[in-house]
């Protein structure tokens, strides 16, 4: 048997994605902090690189024909790459004092320990993002992974892999997605003691893991009809379980986030809202002039060139993404006045496909344009991703944003009382009542993706809180 080979040519386009271009993307996807940790880190390393109040000299007066010989030589000497010089009062405006820290601080020491590929420190950090004040991951792993870049290929496998990680963390139970996943964890680690009875360690993981709702209501005859156990031991399990932290950021509260920096701020003027970008937030950097023209006046080494053209891509890729920002929170307020005018039960429905066809943007750009950015609103600061939602009908006809809607559903909960919560179907009808009509299943999925609990487990979680 014999095999044809041939050849054959086709023509295909791809996007490459160039050194500068990665960049851009990446930049554009940074918090503002990151951000900033990003460009300190170039300064240190790239001499060429500085900031635009640590000198003030002008190009063309410096380069006297009697000082450029053997200028280039001392610049050599004293601005080595990793060395960077400042005067007394430039040191002044970076304090190094050391700042209180906070839960995501503290994981990310821990993550730094570990021996991790650089995709899963990233893909552990955006985790760690997510997490809410009492330390669950509020956001569900697929739609984290839908906010994604598409280019990045991420798969769930790999979330569920960076989430276990992150569950190995302290505090036990953080990254937890529910009541019962936290406590589980909780008692996992107690697994194997010698101090722990193995029936009663059991027991409770059995509760926690299908009984949290019979649990809180406080009837342990019924639970043992159900669970077929002697009532000391369930007795001895329900203690167990009253000894572990529902909240396990519970001593973190507080401490982080409590300071957001808005990317741009969100103002009134002329009878029209505008977006202005924060200069707060802005890194103003610049190539130093007199050694761009020295470089670019006299041959200079490889490794000063490519340390040129890192810094002037640098320098562009920080202007693109405030650029990048501007323009899509700019968009992002003029469809969403009635918030501004009225709160978030205004917001309209709005999808990334609606920004990105008015400035001629992919979609993944909007995203990334608005995910950990910040708008400071006459409602407070609010990140530019909490604007875009689908619509749902009211009963007069008219639209509402699903962010509106969860938005009530949150307050609806925030209102409820402890012992008696409000289940999803008094929660449609209260909908109803205020002209929102959706299913019952519409409400349990708005009320996840808000990170809110079943009714039964948000007992079960008052029931352990107040016996603490």
């Amino acid at each position: 048997m014999h095999t044809r080979q041939s050849l054959e040519l086709r023509q295909q386009q791809q996007l490459a994605l160039t050194p500068q271009l990665q960049q851009s993307i990446r930049f554009l996807q940074l918090s503002a902090q990151d951000l900033e940790t990003e460009v300190a880190q170039a300064l240190q390393e790239n001499p060429l690189l500085e900031r635009d109040e640590e000198y003030d000299t002008d190009a063309h007066s410096a380069l006297a024909p009697s000082t450029v010989e053997g200028q280039e030589d001392r610049w050599m000497m004293n601005h080595s790459p990793g060395r960077r010089q400042f005067d007394g009062e430039d040191d002044g405006e970076r304090p190094e004092a050391e700042l209180p820290q906070t839960l995501a601080g503290h994981l990310l020491e821990q993550l730094r320990l570990t021996r991790v590929s650089e995709r899963d420190f990233a893909l552990v950090s955006l985790l760690i993002e997510e997490l809410d004040d009492s330390g669950y991951l509020a956001t569900s792993l697929e739609d984290i992974l839908l906010s994604l870049p598409p280019e990045l290929e991420v798969s769930l496998d790999e979330l569920v892999t960076a989430l276990r990680l992150l569950q190995s963390f302290d505090p036990v139970g953080v990254g937890a997605r529910s009541l019962s996943e936290c406590l589980l964890l909780q008692l996992k680690q107690m697994g194997g003691g010698e101090d722990e009875d193995i029936e009663v360690l059991e027991c409770a993981r059995a509760i926690a893991r299908e009984h949290l709702g019979v649990l809180a209501t406080g009837n342990l005859n019924k639970l043992r009809d159900i669970m077929g156990v002697p009532m000391p031991v369930l007795r001895a399990a329900h203690a167990l379980l009253l000894r572990l932290e529902p909240r396990p950021a519970r001593n973190w509260a507080g401490e982080a986030a409590d300071y957001v920096t808005p990317d741009v701020v969100v103002r009134k003027s002329g009878g029209r809202w505008v977006a202005i970008l924060n200069p707060a937030v802005v890194p103003r950097i610049r190539i130093n002039a007199v050694y761009e023209e020295l470089l670019t006046q006299n041959a200079a080494s490889p490794e000063l060139q490519a340390q040129l053209q890192q810094a002037q891509g640098l320098v562009k890729s920080v202007n693109q993404r405030f650029v990048t920002i501007l323009r899509v929170a700019q968009a992002v307020v003029d469809e969403q006045t009635a918030y501004l005018e009225q709160g978030v039960q205004a917001l309209r429905p709005m999808v990334l496909r609606d920004i990105a066809q008015q400035l001629g943007m992919h979609e993944s750009t909007v995203s990334r344009a608005t995910r950990h950015k910040y708008a400071q609103t006459p409602w407070g600061v609010v990140e530019l991703k909490q604007f875009f939602s689908t619509a749902l009908q009211t009963e007069d006809g008219e639209s509402t944003s699903a962010t509106a809607v969860r938005s009530l559903i949150a307050k609806l909960v925030s209102e409820e009382p402890p012992n008696k919560p409000l289940s999803d179907a008094k929660i449609a009808d209260l909908l109803a009542a205020q002209g929102v009509v959706i299913a019952r299943r519409t409400v349990a999925k708005y009320r996840e993706a808000a990170g809110i609990e079943p009714a039964i487990m948000r007992k079960a979680r008052a029931a352990l809180e107040a016996s603490r």
